[in-house]
């Protein structure tokens, strides 16, 4: 009898890329793909900046907390992005850690800087100072990240298709993914 398949959730500082990652990672290992993030502001039917400035965080933090329940209930064979601040409710770590296999895209604040200078859709980021408030972030949750966490990968520079490697060497190593489960990058047309 098989293990039942645990859904693989992605952690980390807004902007460490785990939408992106996560998107490539569920197409090579043939899983589903779900955005915590995308799904509540479908569900809000607006962006969470608007819906965050208008009811404030602790009401986001307790549809987010509904969402990453419902998303990891059920036995599934899906890559899972959250939201940056998912870590923040003692009870989001315990039912993350719990119900997948957790890993920390760690990024400094310095990169999610060079990363994020322009962005003007992250609520908490709009501030005068954002790569203090980066660093403020990166003190806060970094532990938390940790804590919730089963395997942490550095980000760096490394392009999306190194990091979706890096994880799956990890997986593949812990015995969490079988590598005949992984599919190799799709070769260009014309090419071998």
């Amino acid at each position: 009898m098989s293990a039942k398949p645990v859904p693989i959730a992605l952690i980390g500082m807004p902007g460490g890329g785990k939408s992106t990652v996560g998107r490539h990672l569920a197409r090579r290992l043939g899983w589903g793909f779900a955005d915590s993030d995308a799904l509540i502001e479908q569900r809000l039917g607006e962006s969470i900046r608007n819906f965050f400035e208008r009811e404030g965080e602790d009401r986001f933090r307790d549809i987010e907390q509904d969402t990453i329940d419902e998303l990891t209930s059920q036995e599934s064979k899906r890559v899972l992005a959250t939201g940056g601040g998912v870590c923040l409710r003692e009870v989001n770590r315990h039912v993350l850690h719990d119900r997948c296999t957790v890993v920390y895209l760690r990024s400094t604040p310095e990169e999610l800087h060079r990363r994020l200078r322009h962005d003007t859709h992250r609520p908490l980021l709009q501030v005068a100072d954002p790569l203090g408030r980066l660093r403020e972030l990166f003190a806060q949750r970094d532990p938390l990240y940790r804590e919730c966490s089963h395997f942490v990968i550095e980000t760096g520079r490394p392009s999306v298709q190194t990091l979706v490697n890096m994880i799956l060497m990890q997986l593949e190593l812990a015995g969490v993914v079988e590598s005949s489960l992984v599919h190799s990058p799709v070769d260009p047309p014309g090419r071998p």
